[in-house]
This record gives C-alpha cells, sequence and structure tokens, in this order.
C-alpha cells in the first residue's frame, strides 16, 4: 500500500501494481460517427462515438444472432405469412406487423447494448497528480487497478476481455460482444425480452401453420400451405421450432436474472463473490427506475432512448 499525501492508495488486484506502470492495452476500438451524421443533418449526441470489443469470439457470436434473426425472419415471411396473405389478410398483416416491430426492436437493442460504452473508467488515471487534485482527507484509500491503472470506483471491476475496469460491471456476454455494466444494462435486458418475445411469436405462428397445413395435406386454395415442397416446408418449420424454443427459453431466463439483479441491485458478480453491500439500499422501484429512467414512461421500452443514470458510485472508503 502506498501513501501521498495522507491518502493510502491500495491495490484492488490480487497482486500489486507498481505506481509508474503504464495501463495494459485495451481491446476497444472508439469509432467516431459524427461526421457520419452530420452528412444527414443529424446530431446524434449518443451515437457520435462508437464503443467496440475487438473479441473475435464474440464478433462471431453477435454475427451468428443476426444470422438466426435473419433465418427466423425468411421462415416467418415466405413460408408462414406471405402465402396466405391474400386469404386472412387483416391475421396475417396483424401478425406481420408484430413480429416485424419485434424484431426491429431486438435489433436495435443489441446494437445499442453492443455499441455503448457499458461505463469504462478512464484508463491510466491514477497517478500521484490526479489523487492529490481530489482534495482527499488524510486517512482515506483510494483503490486503483493494477492493470489499467485507474482509479476503481466502488462496485467497478475489471474485465479480462475488454481489459477495462467497469462501473457495476454485471457480466462480460459474447452474445453482445460486451460487458452489461451501468450504462447499456437497460440495452441488455431489452434485447433479451424482445428475443424472447419473437421466439414466443414465432412458435406459435409455425405450430399454427404446421398443423393447419396437415390437416389439408398440405393442400389447398391460393397456396396457403406455402410455395415450397411439404418436406422442405417440414425441415424450415423444424429448425424455426428448434430456434425459438432453444433461444426463448434461453433469453427469459437471462431476462429474468437480470430484472431480479436490477431489482435488487446486485450484479451478478457482486451475487457469485458474495459480496457485502456498501452502497445505499434502496426500494425495487427505486432501482428499476435508475437503470431504465425516471419517471415511468413508454421510453422503458425504447432502446433509442438513454436514461439518466442514478448516483454516481463513491470512488474511495474512509477508514
Amino acid at each position: 500500500m502506498e501513501q501521498v499525501g495522507g491518502v493510502m492508495i491500495k491495490s484492488a488486484g490480487r497482486y500489486p501494481g507498481h505506481p509508474d506502470k503504464l495501463p495494459q492495452e485495451d481491446n476497444i476500438k472508439h469509432i467516431d460517427c459524427a461526421p457520419f451524421w452530420r452528412k444527414f443533418g443529424i446530431r446524434w449526441q449518443q451515437c457520435n462515438s462508437v464503443w467496440l470489443v475487438k473479441d473475435i469470439c464474440g464478433i462471431i457470436c453477435a454475427v451468428f444472432t443476426y444470422g438466426l434473426i435473419t433465418y427466423a425472419e425468411f421462415v416467418v415471411m415466405w413460408i408462414l405469412i406471405l402465402p396466405d396473405f391474400s386469404k386472412h389478410t387483416t391475421y396475417y398483416a396483424v401478425n406481420c406487423c408484430i413480429f416485424q416491430g419485434l424484431a426491429f426492436l431486438a435489433v436495435a437493442s443489441h446494437a445499442r447494448a453492443m455499441l455503448t460504452d457499458p461505463g469504462a473508467v478512464p484508463k491510466g488515471n491514477a497517478t500521484k497528480e490526479n489523487i492529490m487534485k481530489l482534495g482527499l482527507k488524510e486517512g482515506q484509500i483510494v483503490y486503483r487497478c493494477p492493470k489499467c491503472i485507474s482509479i476503481k470506483p466502488d462496485r467497478a471491476h475489471h474485465c479480462s476481455v475488454c481489459r477495462r475496469c467497469i462501473k457495476k460491471m454485471d457480466h462480460h456476454c459474447p452474445w453482445v460482444n460486451n460487458c452489461v455494466g451501468e450504462n447499456n444494462q437497460k440495452y441488455f435486458v431489452l434485447f433479451t425480452l424482445y428475443i424472447c418475445l419473437i421466439s414466443c411469436h414465432a412458435l406459435y405462428m409455425a405450430i399454427y401453420h404446421f398443423i393447419s397445413c396437415i390437416g389439408q395435406d398440405w393442400k389447398g386454395e391460393h397456396e396457403e400451405c406455402g410455395r415450397y415442397s411439404p418436406a422442405a416446408q417440414t425441415v424450415f418449420l423444424i429448425f424455426l421450432i428448434f430456434e425459438g424454443v432453444l433461444f426463448g427459453i434461453f433469453t427469459a431466463i437471462m431476462c429474468g436474472t437480470q430484472m431480479a439483479a436490477v431489482c435488487s441491485d446486485e450484479t451478478g458478480i457482486e451475487s457469485l463473490k458474495r459480496e457485502d453491500a456498501t452502497w445505499e439500499k434502496r426500494s425495487w422501484w427505486m432501482n428499476v427506475k435508475s437503470v431504465f429512467g425516471h419517471p415511468f414512461s413508454i421510453n422503458w421500452f425504447s432502446p433509442f432512448h438513454t436514461p439518466v443514470i442514478g448516483k454516481p458510485q463513491a470512488y474511495l472508503y474512509t477508514v
């Protein structure tokens, strides 16, 4: 433990870091999108700077996610809806709007969760000069990450994939190729919610179509059982049902786990480590509003709305 002007500097990792050590190179690419938006006369502050984790496994998982959504789009539109659209226009128009709306919100939520800074602590700011500028009293302790050499806030954890300290880090999710932290937890919850909903909706439509066409021996007026052969349709529907069941259950569990963490104000890492709460305890409703925004509104369900995050976490402890 070092001492600067009476302030104690303690290493937050398992191994102490050297005071003059350079911070570890991160795994992040920052993309300035402001010039792109200006071409269309748009000033969108939230998307001026894009955060992208340079992890090949995460990028493959993200591309695979979009591939699964594209496959569901193909089967739902070209096998379940369009062949019978002219005969039952209202029914299929409603289902088309529901599915397309949920799919669009799922993709938008995934993009926001993946490209939003989850709450990274400034790298290399744990210098003696910056610590002196904090104006701390003698006896107070500042925690420093030995890897990214940052002043480590309370409840922040170092991510080995991003190679940065993330405020209120819950976990690193390869499916969104990013950490789930203070700034993007809302988008991750929305992503799991909308994927679960489109999975359930696609399951309903696939099973309904399958039962209806079996009853007609895969024949009928206006090609309502599809332009593809019964064997091809069966294969497409089986894969869609398998995808819907698998990801419907998986995302439902993830959404429920995340909402439980939001309501209890306890991240996944804190739950696993069984860390004692050093932060102010609030009601579950206040915890939800601290993630989704205050007050309650339709913006809670919009991936395009950026909530105002609650109180910033403390950077120090007092002894």
